[in-house]
């Protein structure tokens, strides 16, 4: 089964990521406070509203523990607007919304649209999803503006003629602008997985 991993559970799409998790058998800890952060080998943070998950990751006290852990190495996947919480920049974002910093990324948020801008896809798979084609489900999804020079862009959807980067990874963090937990389709989940285990080694 390998090591529990955490879903941040204070807002979102947390049943469906624990959904995707255990059906590739994984042990699957909520997280709400920084006692469960320490039980965990991985974080996911799921899709949600970034600036309600802000205001709970700083009334729940896991603010602090949860940047130094994502700083220290806990392999992290972030979602939609987990993504938008670990970028080192967001645009349009609030002022006062949390930062995570764990991401050398910069986004916008609601990039593609408001709601009625939602739509379903497909993300062109590079790096170790070479050639895969994945189901991609993005709703006021954020877009990736740009990259670090370290950061792996694993996933990619043609946006307005623009190869733009959907799916990223840097060091222990990977995320995505889509829901992957929102399709049947596991193998970014399992990429993730296989992040932990090697950093459980």
């Amino acid at each position: 089964m390998g090591a529990p991993i955490g879903v941040l559970a204070l807002q979102g799409d947390v049943r469906e990521h624990r959904r995707s998790l255990e059906r590739i058998g994984r042990e699957v800890v909520e997280v709400k406070t920084p006692a469960d952060l320490q039980r965990v080998a991985g974080i996911v943070l799921p899709g949600g509203e970034s600036t309600a998950i802000s205001l709970l990751l700083n009334s729940s006290g896991l603010t602090e523990p949860l940047t130094n852990a994502i700083a220290g190495g806990l392999p992290t996947f972030g979602t939609c607007a987990g993504l938008v919480l670990l970028a080192r920049s967001i645009l349009d974002g609030r002022p006062d919304q949390v930062q995570l910093k764990g991401l050398d990324v910069v986004v916008r948020r609601n990039g593609y649209g408001r709601q009625l801008a939602s739509f379903e896809g497909h993300v062109a798979g590079h790096g170790p999803l070479d050639g895969a084609a994945l189901p991609a489900v993005f709703i006021r999804a954020p877009i990736i503006e740009s990259v670090g020079a370290d950061v792996e862009v694993l996933g990619t959807i043609d946006h307005a003629g623009i190869e733009t980067p959907t799916l990223v990874r840097h060091g222990s963090v990977l995320a995505s602008s889509f829901h992957p937990e929102l399709t049947s389709d596991d193998r970014i989940h399992h990429l993730f997985c296989d992040m932990v285990e090697a950093a459980t080694k």
